[in-house]
């Protein structure tokens, strides 16, 4: 759970970012436009869950300024019962920049999140699958031993937090996963460190999910690679929040037992209609509006 402050950059940070002179960075981006909205994945997660009438229980730390968030999820009816308050420390914190290519610099503050490990999924009773998402380094790893050691399916989705683990650390967390869901960032960052292709990290799993922006998706599973591609969009507004959505889609389709195909539109419809919206959590739709624009963007029906 987070606070986003997001700011745009009315230019391209290409222009400003000089390659020769990388070793001596000092540079300032003028944003005239700026907003604080509520995210973090877990809280992303479960509002897109929410939207498609699914349910997901988020598993966090905040801090002590976390008020206004917990109005939030009240307001949209997302429980709290699993978030625990660290009260000397602030709720994580992203401050983000967008440039017109839709490119972000961000600088992040962990705060409460430092201590995810303090939860333990042994304190949720009825989970049928989860995710671990990035959040503390200790939480992932605890989280992802916790999850297994009860049987407990979940998708690895390392994200941002790819920085903090060394090859053997990413191996264990796919070893233990069902699922992987990455960007091809990351993908080739996590194939780097443990030596193991796309191919191979399949192989370990039930599937891995390679989300490739405005491409779509793969999704290697049954032997196979699966194209998904991207829903259209009538304009890109902020990218900050669709890797949640998408997400969110891969889990509503493994709640309700529905094939890769069907999946990998939903997290991709998911994906194309919070880029349309600015912040992460400010998108909403009806499930039958959802269901139009499924079969207006893919041709077939939900």
């Amino acid at each position: 759970m987070a606070y986003d402050t997001v700011m745009t950059f009315e230019g391209r940070f290409k222009d400003h970012i000089l390659p020769d002179r990388i070793h001596n960075l000092n540079v300032s981006f003028h944003v005239p436009a700026m907003r604080r909205n509520f995210g973090g994945c877990a809280g992303n997660i479960a509002y897109n869950l929410r939207l498609l009438e699914g349910s997901g229980l988020i598993m966090a730390t905040v801090g002590h300024d976390f008020a206004p968030y917990a109005a939030w999820l009240a307001q949209h009816g997302l429980p709290a019962t699993h978030l625990r308050t660290v009260a000397d420390h602030f709720t994580a914190q992203a401050f983000i920049t967008t440039d017109l290519d839709n490119n972000q610099i961000t600088a992040f503050h962990p705060g409460a999140m430092n201590y995810s490990h303090l939860n333990r999924v042994s304190e949720s009773a009825g989970i049928k699958v989860g995710i671990v998402a990035p959040d503390g380094r200790q939480g992932m790893i605890e989280h992802a031993q916790q999850f297994a050691q009860a049987g407990i399916p979940f998708i690895f989705d390392v994200g941002q937090a790819v920085p903090l683990f060394n090859g053997e650390e990413l191996r264990s967390f796919i070893d233990r996963a069902a699922w992987a869901a990455l960007n091809d960032y990351e993908a080739s960052v996590v194939s780097e460190r443990t030596g193991w292709s796309s191919e191979a990290m399949a192989a370990k799993l039930r599937a891995l999910i390679v989300t490739r922006g405005a491409e779509g998706a793969w999704i290697f599973a049954d032997g196979k690679r699966y194209e998904i591609p991207a829903a259209p969009i009538s304009q890109a507004s902020d990218p900050t929040g669709c890797g949640d959505a998408f997400r969110a889609g891969l889990l509503y389709g493994l709640e309700n037992g529905l094939d890769w195909q069907t999946t990998g539109r939903i997290a991709s419809l998911l994906g194309a209609i919070k880029i349309e919206t600015h912040g992460p959590q400010q998108h909403q739709f009806t499930v039958d509006q959802f269901k139009d624009r499924f079969r207006t963007a893919f041709g077939r029906t939900l």
